[in-house]
């Protein structure tokens, strides 16, 4: 099934990606069979990049020495996310930085939004990039994502960062979807089923046809990973940007990500 792929370019990324096209209802399934069945996330080392027990992520991107706070003593609470790094952020943060370097994608003076920012390294490395980014969360989270932004992006920065709230699936602040965003970021949001229908929701009312999204993600649950992409190809056009064209030190089996595009 991969060898028929049809290989293009997506939105305003200058790299080939592999169109997630189906005929058959069981495209989506198909699809998280051949992931697992190819990078078999199971049997591979979890927080290859981040610690779960640290109280902050120590990380080089853009010339600057990043270090994001966590907060650890969260991550059990029930209902609580993004209180601590996992390997797709930093491996979303890194492959934007590279694609940047090679000239496949600009973000200087682009409007981005980061959707469910949690700790924040994404939408500063955006920022480093040259973006003008909106990172939002819950209200609950605000509080560690500003300390975040405000700690690593003193100076330096070709670009600028604003923290905002925003649940999903409510009506989005008029700021951030006028003018469209050329670009939302989102690195594991893609985490129970319930999510995935407010997650949707606020990528179509956040996204015009020129916004570009890249979402990166854990392959923990093929079941919740079918359930997305399943809804997901209904109003986007969906790419899986290949682990080649990541940063080169920055690649896991248990992470994939996704680039869509609104039809």
């Amino acid at each position: 099934m991969e060898e028929e792929r049809l290989e293009m370019m997506l939105g305003s990324y200058g790299g080939k990606v592999s169109v997630l096209e189906w005929e058959t209802e069981s495209g989506a399934a198909e699809e998280t069979m051949l992931l697992w069945g190819i990078q078999q996330p199971t049997v591979s080392k979890q927080n290859a990049f981040v610690s779960h027990s640290s109280l902050q992520l120590l990380l080089d991107a853009c010339g600057h020495s990043l270090s994001i706070l966590q907060s650890p003593s969260s991550l059990g609470k029930p209902g609580v996310t993004g209180a601590v790094m996992w390997d797709s952020g930093v491996v979303l943060g890194k492959f934007l930085e590279h694609a940047v370097d090679l000239g496949i994608l600009v973000l200087q003076g682009k409007k981005v939004v980061e959707l469910g920012s949690g700790c924040g390294l994404v939408g500063c490395i955006a920022a480093l990039l040259g973006a003008q980014v909106i990172l939002t969360d819950l209200p609950d989270r605000l509080r560690l994502l500003k300390k975040n932004v405000e700690s690593n992006l003193r100076h330096g920065v070709r670009g600028s960062a604003a923290v905002k709230e925003l649940t999903w699936g409510d009506d989005p602040d008029n700021d951030l979807i006028e003018p469209p965003p050329d670009y939302v970021l989102g690195s594991d949001v893609i985490y129970s089923e319930g999510a995935v229908v407010d997650l949707l929701d606020s990528l179509t009312q956040l996204c015009r046809p020129q916004t570009t999204v890249f979402l990166s993600g854990e392959l923990r649950n093929d079941t919740v990973l079918e359930c997305f992409l399943e809804a997901a190809v209904k109003d986007f056009v969906v790419g899986r940007i290949d682990q080649s064209q990541w940063h080169p030190d920055y690649r896991s089996p248990r992470v994939v990500m996704y680039i869509l595009v609104k039809k």
